[in-house]
């Protein structure tokens, strides 16, 4: 499938900036899957300063925005051939070593919520490890509805589970801390996805993967309830949102101190 993207992304600041760092990980790589044709980035208002594929083969990108501005905007354009693999990307280790996924981190701790889950799921009562997870998957669904303006970037696993709602970073966090837990290593994804309903978007979308013995990776998207197909872009992975956020950094106004920020957000996914 030929899919094309469009992706602004606009930051508006309180105060002129003294200083600004914004680091993108908005570029998708070819790869297992997928086959980026043409992918463009514009900055207005900043300056790409440097470019380097960080610890877990993502690409990323620095941008200084320029002193005394206001706004920024970042524009992404591009076209990405994708094919449907059941969601199995295989033994794609990238520079991180397997072990290293199995790592908690803040937004990953397992806490009560992930015990109970462990021991809903029944881990032994499956014939595969496959079917197992995708279980897992549908019963994290059903306890976490999906529902946007409860949860925010720094909402944990637990207190997703723990307020029964949440959007698809809290699903894939909940998956990666539970698999974990089980001893599987698994990684956050952010990317995007053509929806079958529309075709303008307000966020990028994000799943987990997890490794499984004799098969490799595999992704799982809770909030959709299936594995990822054609209609999907990777673009970053990490061990949860922070590692694989689209844009993160660093503000500062008139001199000193972090300033205030508003960000809005424009998608269009779409088959060619």
């Amino acid at each position: 499938m030929l899919l094309k993207i469009s992706h602004l992304t606009k930051y508006r600041f309180d105060q002129p900036v003294h200083y600004a760092l914004q680091q993108l990980r908005l570029m998708p790589r070819s790869g297992v899957g997928q086959n980026v044709n043409r992918w463009d980035v514009t900055v207005d208002g900043g300056v790409k300063e440097l470019e380097f594929d960080d610890q877990f083969n993502n690409h990323a990108m620095l941008v200084n925005i320029d002193p005394g501005q206001t706004e920024i905007s970042i524009t992404c354009e591009g076209e990405v051939e994708t094919t449907d693999l059941h969601g199995i990307i295989g033994q794609n280790y990238g520079f991180a070593p397997l072990w290293f996924f199995l790592r908690s981190t803040p937004l990953t701790q397992a806490g009560s919520g992930v015990q109970k889950l462990i021991k809903q799921i029944g881990r032994d009562s499956y014939d595969t490890e496959v079917t197992m997870m995708h279980a897992l998957s549908r019963l994290i669904g059903e306890i976490v509805p999906y529902q946007t303006g409860e949860t925010h970037s720094e909402t944990t696993a637990e207190e997703a589970l723990a307020a029964h709602n949440g959007v698809c970073q809290d699903h894939a966090h909940i998956f990666i801390s539970t698999v974990r837990e089980m001893g599987f290593p698994a990684r956050y994804v952010s990317g995007y996805l053509m929806m079958n309903d529309r075709i303008d978007q307000e966020a990028t979308h994000a799943w987990a993967e997890a490794y499984i013995p004799d098969i490799g990776w595999v992704g799982f998207d809770v909030s959709n309830g299936i594995s990822p197909d054609d209609r999907y872009i990777r673009v970053a992975t990490g061990l949860d949102y922070k590692d694989a956020a689209p844009i993160s950094g660093l503000s500062i106004g008139n001199g000193t101190g972090s300033m205030g920020e508003s960000m809005d957000v424009s998608i269009q996914v779409q088959q060619q």
